[in-house]
């Protein structure tokens, strides 16, 4: 099957004419990694990005110290590693697969060659740039200015958001989220047990039920306490 079938699955490239993900095809190196397996580091030269096709990368930045501080995962059909190759620099963070996955790497010079040809898929590039920067400035106020229980509710009300149901699927582990959150997974464990204690949730293993959307709203929101 040719890549071009995997490459309009990609949002960055929704909306590209055939002869557009053609050329993409000409350029990209499929890649297949292992669960736990490095991607690229911190400071590394930043000679590509990413899209996966199938699994999941963790994106993660290590302190002086070793405390590991989650920035996002991702998973299929989703972009990352872009921003430092359209800058000429190194890699601010570092990513890792969180299962074995199928990645497609663009090379930067090759697809810096591709751009150049052509303004729509140069506008879709800064398209999804901008929506990458407001994620993120989205999540640096989430952990600098809200407590626990509204950063829980707020990636509670995201899920929900994403999977389209009140039953959410948990697809990481309670420790990868609180530490994505920005805290301990004790402290996260206690947090769920309130809210399940007052009838906001309902947790059963691997899924989580939300009964009361509108109070997770106003605890997201910082409106109300838990």
């Amino acid at each position: 099957m040719k890549k071009i079938h995997e490459l309009n699955k990609i949002s960055l490239f929704a909306g590209l004419s055939a002869e557009q993900l053609e050329k993409l095809e000409q350029i990209v190196v499929p890649r297949e990694l292992k669960k736990g397996e490095q991607i690229f580091s911190a400071g590394g030269d930043a000679t590509g990005f990413y899209s996966i096709k199938s699994g999941k990368v963790k994106i993660y930045r290590e302190s002086l110290a070793g405390k590991e501080q989650i920035i996002h995962i991702f998973g299929a059909g989703e972009i990352f590693g872009e921003v430092p190759v359209f800058q000429g620099a190194c890699y601010p963070a570092s990513s890792v697969t969180l299962a074995k996955s199928k990645l497609l790497y663009f090379p930067r010079d090759s697809f810096e060659r591709v751009i150049r040809e052509d303004p729509d898929l140069a506008m879709s590039m800064l398209a999804l740039l901008s929506g990458r920067l407001r994620q993120l400035v989205n999540q640096v106020a989430a952990l600098s200015l809200s407590e626990v229980p509204a950063r829980l509710a707020s990636y509670l009300l995201l899920l929900k958001s994403t999977q389209n149901s009140n039953i959410l699927e948990l697809d990481l582990p309670k420790g990868l989220i609180a530490s994505y959150l920005g805290t301990i997974q004790e402290t996260l464990s206690r947090v769920f047990k309130k809210m399940s204690e007052q009838g906001l949730i309902k947790v059963e293993r691997k899924t989580i039920e939300i009964i009361d959307e509108a109070s997770l709203e106003l605890i997201a929101s910082g409106e109300e306490q838990l």
